[in-house]
């Protein structure tokens, strides 16, 4: 089959689509009935487990104790009885390597007895560590590939899980990925590591305040997961979907989202089946999903789920992002994770709200009726303030990836500037201290609608920014900068160890202002927030992040770094700086920090090649020849329309021509950018291809791109974007 006729086949059979029948009914399951029922979550262990085995489990996940080894034997033995009885067959290690994606290792429950017969097997060792190959994924020259020794370490915190498959069930054992010589291979470990070491400089200002019970501070997350659907037969008549997950060709269509009709729009039927199918399966798993809506791009969606500790909100976005994957092939479609799968249309991003809490207090970040009276509340956003500001370009770095720069400073993403958004009512209490002024109550009141018969509304004391990449929104802070294809697990990391700084920094002021009388405590707080607002209040903006003049401000005025790619953002992961603070507080070495530089970088730069190799063949075997056929089309039409004597023009066919030929030459343009990619560095490769092998590729794409709006659409191959986009 030409690729001209499996595009037309593919249209054909999209519009002739019909749904599966469903495979349950919430009419007849309730959610509340499901939620839960495939996870070992505390009521299971509390009914099948020992009360002293339970307690002991139960005191390591909410208070962070140290794990008893002894336990294991017991834990494991009523974990595989839980499995089996669910069906399954092979347990697995679920872990998060630096890919960034989920990796699991399946081994079965059954071992031969010596009668012929078979026994399930599933001892305390076989649930505290397994042991994947260390050197088959990327490591950053931690482990070289004759050392393949890897371990991975059962994270009990985070509860183990059944999937369930047609032919039976696997019992998914989330754990976490470290050498033989103990360093962080994955993302899950320098987590866990950044939520234990942001307990202790919390736990002391609150302890200044007065709290002395203890209580654990845990960091919590609520990521909103933006995604897009196409059916499955336009994504396999698109190469360059398949390989790079975002189109590298593709006129725009002649409607897109300028009118605004897609965002909180009617679900189509199709997608909302798909909605509820991976709702009904995150339920079973225990992932809190709450809401679900049309994103402002046409074929674009988003999830999100409620609030959670950080390292469960962790792994629940990744079963999110897997489940959304796969429930779309039963419905015939693909789901799309780039950030930017479609040049000129909004792209994805996953919005990761943050706060720190505990028992006592709620969010940390809950500002009450009474923001201006409320220090605590002042300090630990003093808090973020001078974090953002000091490390913004660590929590730039944090979110680099050639996918999400081509969606980082468009009008649906904050800009690469990382600022603060505070709101006019929080800007005016700092900024009234700042001053050595008192702060004052801001009346927020209710909302006027002119409407007798609606409701009075009582309106938030602030507005929200959209195009802030750091935003206060309520009773938490949103860091919108984050890719839809990445995982969380690293911003949170960022986020918890540089609050984990300054939180120190704060409680060292205050206790050596007050100087042992308490006193002094509330001059103590005007003070320490007077310095940090002098120090680092240029990063706090309320305004537009899209506008030419703030980008100009912000550089010029403030001062504040502008790291425009990923080429740019990565190096800055292991700068002298970040170094200092995350190794201070053992979230990560410098060994450690080192290798995520030269991954993340090789991850940047492959991506990169791999897009300029499908943009040269597309061109050559795809484009080329349509548009060749075209052109031979006009011209035997101008030759017979000329021997007959019959006026014909020949602009169409010498436009067509024009633009083949600088198709052609910007294509062997990119073959020789290219080649003369010989940088041994992966920092310098990256710039290369930054400054060089980019603008080679959108070279071609300019020109087949016009070739699209020419060409006639039954020699045209590759499904266009308003086939995509709107054709469910």
């Amino acid at each position: 089959m030409s690729a001209n006729m499996s595009r037309q086949s593919a249209i054909a059979t999209v519009t002739n689509y019909t749904a599966p029948k469903a495979s349950f009914s919430f009419a007849d399951t309730k959610p509340t009935d499901i939620f839960g029922c495939n996870v070992f979550n505390d009521n299971v262990m509390k009914d099948r487990l020992p009360k002293d085995v339970y307690k002991s489990l139960h005191k390591t996940i909410e208070e962070g104790a140290k794990l008893d080894p002894s336990i294991a034997d017991t834990v494991a033995n009523a974990m595989k009885e839980w499995a089996l009885e669910k069906g399954a067959t092979h347990y697995t290690h679920v872990f998060y390597p630096l890919t960034g994606l989920t990796a699991e290792k399946h081994d079965g429950f059954l071992s031969p007895a010596a009668n012929g017969n078979a026994i399930a097997e599933f001892e305390g060792k076989l649930l505290i560590q397994g042991e994947p190959d260390a050197s088959s994924f990327p490591n950053g020259g931690l482990r070289a590939t004759f050392e393949a020794r890897g371990y991975t370490a059962w994270d009990v915190t985070s509860p183990a899980y059944i999937i369930e498959n047609p032919n039976g069930t696997l019992l998914c054992i989330p754990t976490a990925f470290i050498s033989w010589t103990g360093e962080a291979l994955d993302k899950k470990t320098p987590l866990l590591r950044a939520n234990q070491a942001v307990n202790g400089p919390a736990q002391r200002i609150l302890r200044i305040f007065g709290d002395k019970s203890g209580n654990r501070v845990v960091s919590n997350a609520g990521p909103e997961q933006e995604y897009f659907l196409i059916d499955r037969n336009f994504f396999f008549a698109r190469p360059d979907l398949q390989m790079a997950g975002r189109t590298l060709f593709g006129a725009k269509p002649a409607k897109g989202q300028e009118l605004d009709d897609h965002y909180f729009g009617a679900v189509p039927r199709r997608v909302l089946s798909f909605m509820m199918d991976a709702e009904h399966e995150l339920y079973k798993l225990g992932v809190p999903v709450k809401t679900r809506h049309n994103e402002v791009a046409p074929g674009q969606f988003e999830i999100a789920p409620v609030y959670e500790q950080a390292n469960i909100a962790t792994d629940h976005n990744q079963m999110i992002m897997t489940t959304l994957k796969s429930v779309a092939k039963r419905h015939g479609m693909t789901c799309l994770l780039h950030e930017k799968p479609f040049a000129g249309i909004n792209g994805s991003g996953k919005h990761l709200n943050y706060s720190l809490s505990c028992a006592g207090h709620g969010s940390l970040f809950d500002p009450g009726e009474n923001p201006h009276k409320n220090a605590q509340f002042l300090i630990f956003c003093a808090a973020v303030i001078r974090s953002v500001h000091k490390y913004s370009k660590l929590l730039r770095a944090v979110v680099a990836s050639a996918s999400n720069d081509h969606r980082l400073g468009a009008n649906e993403a904050p800009p690469a500037i990382i600022s603060i958004f505070l709101g006019d009512h929080l800007s005016e209490i700092f900024n009234k201290i700042q001053e050595g002024d008192s702060p004052t109550p801001t009346s927020t009141g209710f909302l006027k609608a002119g409407v007798d018969t609606l409701p009075p509304l009582p309106r938030d004391a602030g507005d929200r920014n959209r195009t802030s990449p750091f935003a206060f929104t309520g009773n938490r802070f949103e860091f919108r900068a984050v890719g839809s294809n990445a995982s969380i697990a690293g911003p949170q990391v960022a986020i918890n160890s540089i609050m984990a700084e300054s939180l120190d920094f704060i409680a060292d002021e205050l206790e050596a202002f007050m100087d042992g009388d308490e006193s002094k405590l509330n001059d103590a707080v005007n003070k320490v927030i007077k310095d940090i607002m002098d120090a680092h209040g240029q990063v706090v903006f309320n305004g537009d992040g899209y506008s030419k003049e703030w980008h100009k401000e912000a550089v010029e005025e403030r001062g504040l770094p502008n790291l425009r790619t990923s080429a740019d953002a990565i190096p800055e992961i292991a700068s002298p700086e970040v170094v200092e603070m995350f190794t201070k507080y053992n979230v990560f070495t410098k060994e450690e920090l080192e290798s995520r530089k030269e991954i993340y970088l090789e991850q940047y730069n492959q991506a990169i090649v791999t897009e300029a190799a499908l943009v040269e063949k597309l061109a050559k075997t795809h484009i080329f020849p349509g548009a060749v056929r075209y052109q031979k089309e006009l011209a035997e039409t101008c030759a017979n329309m000329k021997a007959i004597g019959i006026p014909f023009t020949t602009d169409v066919l010498e436009d067509v021509t024009e633009k083949l030929r600088a198709m052609q030459a910007a294509t062997v343009e990119l073959k020789k950018v290219m080649e003369g990619n010989t940088a041994e560095d992966p920092a310098e490769e990256a710039k290369y291809l930054c400054s060089k092998a980019l603008p080679a590729m959108l070279e071609v794409r300019k020109y087949a791109d016009l070739l699209e709006d020419v060409v006639a659409d039954d020699l045209w191959c590759l499904p266009s974007y308003s086939e995509m986009l709107f054709i469910k």
